[in-house]
């Protein structure tokens, strides 16, 4: 078999060099192309602590999808005072416990609570929260936690991303101190890490270790108009087939009073100052900034996201 001649000195070392030479050629090219992919500003997809979008609907990917935002309020004050019912009569109502505003009696307007300290966090709430006081054996008993919750819920979404803040100055009273029984009554008592014990409309036997509970939902439909009514709850109505009625077209936020005492047992030595449990009942003067209200409802309600005391997501 005939062989190639073999390549002259010269012929060799030209075809050495034009390979090294396009060898640098394309390791150039390499380096440019991935000089100018690390220079390049990663995109909001490519960063995986990228801050919410908010303005174009983006709230990250941890956020937890529940319409909330809460305010806790610890224990204020006692006087048989309230300024809703009985307005400037001291003494007129039967003994109630106060929440938030430090100040809150009979005479109180809302330039004295959005001038006064509060118990609640977060401390921009100077909203009045007030309950009938709990007694056991005729002993007052005050909550030893009392959170109030701003929610979107029982309605349609569409209804909630619509939701409007409460109007400064909102009076409000939810439950019935008047309730003769049961039937009467929106009241929800249990036992906190006891669910085996059925809810009731009255006191319920906690086990030992555990709290008694209250539950109370305030109404989420407003008409839009009035900041109080002749008797301090038709300005408000609940929904309707998830929706709010023509009468009240103005969806708020859900207002949710949940008290935990630190009692338990025998239903038979509780009573409130209004009477049996069935007449539990809560009234609500808010005094919350409107600028922060406005805030919480459009971050945390109409997005349904879940918030913490700062109004921010959790």
């Amino acid at each position: 078999m005939d062989r190639a001649a073999p390549l002259s000195g010269t012929h060799r070392r030209l075809r050495i060099v034009t390979a090294i030479g396009a060898l640098l050629v394309l390791l150039g090219t390499y380096l440019v192309s991935a000089t100018g992919q690390a220079d390049a500003a990663p995109t909001r997809a490519d960063r995986a602590d990228a801050a919410p979008d908010r303005a174009n609907g983006d709230f990250g990917t941890n956020v937890i999808r529940v319409a909330e935002f809460p305010a806790d309020c610890t224990y204020s004050h006692r006087l048989p005072d309230d300024p809703i019912i009985f307005p400037g009569l001291p003494g007129a109502s039967h003994m109630h416990s106060f929440f938030g505003s430090t100040v809150t009696n009979a005479r109180t307007t809302l330039p004295d609570l959005v001038n006064s300290p509060t118990t609640c966090n977060p401390r921009v709430d100077v909203s009045s929260y007030w309950v009938p006081t709990l007694y056991r054996d005729n002993v007052p008993v005050e909550p030893a936690i009392a959170t109030f919750y701003y929610l979107g819920e029982g309605v349609r979404s569409d209804v909630v991303a619509n939701t409007q803040p409460f109007p400064l100055g909102l009076r409000l009273v939810a439950g019935n101190a008047k309730a003769t029984g049961p039937n009467d009554s929106i009241a929800r008592w249990s036992c906190l890490h006891a669910g085996h014990v059925p809810p009731s409309k009255d006191f319920v036997n906690c086990p030992s270790g555990t709290m008694l509970e209250s539950y109370l939902d305030f109404p989420q439909c407003w008409n839009g108009r009035d900041l109080d009514s002749a008797d301090h709850k038709s300005h408000l109505a609940y929904p309707v087939n998830q929706a709010c009625p023509s009468t009240h077209p103005v969806h708020v936020p859900k207002l949710r009073q949940v008290l935990r005492y630190p009692v338990t047992g025998d239903p038979s030595r509780f009573r409130l100052a209004s009477g049996p449990g069935y007449t539990m009942h809560g009234d609500f003067f808010n005094a919350w900034p409107v600028a922060e209200m406005a805030r919480r409802v459009q971050d945390c309600i109409r997005p349904v996201i879940k918030c913490g005391h700062d109004g921010r997501p959790i």
